[in-house]
């Protein structure tokens, strides 16, 4: 199976207004791909699709080779996501917050002790482990939407924005782990306003507008990312 992510002809209208429009696209196997685009132009609408957190008009959409449509659960348990949505319960401290998401995705106790320390250590708030997440900043709780999303050591990460809220030391503690070893063989499709960042981070630039790829190209075709911006910043808007 070569590819991470198959789409083929994936349409999303609300109260029918188009959002995206017979979108074609496929992610190879531990490739990085960024998306681009003003606002409004279906971006976080594509992650939510890939993830099964909304259905498609028309379409389909392929996660390691289960159909999005037919076997959701598989589809979700290849997936990590972190958007502007921590995904977190308040009422429950940060380790109980990794214990519920681990179990859910079948992580053996022990092994799931051990990734929680590691997890809570790595993001910078071991230290809060067994306090509430409704205490927490929006810094802290982003922090551990890091670790929830990496939990499970997903084979697919979506990223929405992921830098929103963060710290300059926690953006570093989440490149670090997204280049870590651990990560190296992922896929990860990124969502970013943060043109610079994003285009410095991929190895696949797409740019989507009006519902549609109007751009899709390799990083490394540019000799940097002052050519990038001069070649594609007209599509961005």
């Amino acid at each position: 199976m070569e590819h991470a992510v198959s789409i083929r002809n994936l349409s999303k209208a609300f109260w029918k207004a188009p959002v995206l429009k017979a979108l074609d696209f496929d992610l190879r196997k531990g490739e990085f791909a960024v998306v681009f685009g003003p606002n409004g132009a279906g971006k976080t609408t594509l992650l939510k699709l890939i993830s099964t957190l909304m259905e498609p008009t028309a379409g389909s959409i392929f996660v390691y080779g289960f159909n999005a449509a037919e076997e959701p659960e598989k589809v979700r348990k290849e997936i990590g996501m972190l958007s502007h949505d921590s995904y977190l319960y308040g009422e429950l401290t940060a380790k109980e917050n990794l214990h519920f998401f681990g179990q859910m995705y079948g992580i053996g106790k022990q092994e799931l002790e051990e990734r929680i320390e590691l997890f809570l250590n790595d993001v910078g708030i071991k230290g809060k482990a067994d306090e509430r997440v409704s205490t927490f900043s929006r810094g802290m709780k982003q922090r551990l939407s890091i670790a929830r999303s990496l939990l499970h050591q997903p084979s697919l990460l979506l990223l929405d924005e992921p830098y929103t809220g963060l710290d300059p030391s926690a953006s570093l503690v989440f490149e670090k782990l997204l280049n870590s070893q651990a990560f190296a063989g992922s896929s990860k499709i990124m969502v970013s306003h943060d043109l610079e960042r994003g285009f410095a981070l991929c190895d696949r630039v797409l740019i989507l507008n009006s519902g549609k790829f109007v751009y899709d190209g390799l990083r490394k075709d540019f000799a940097g990312f002052e050519e990038f911006k001069e070649k594609c910043g007209s599509l961005l808007v």
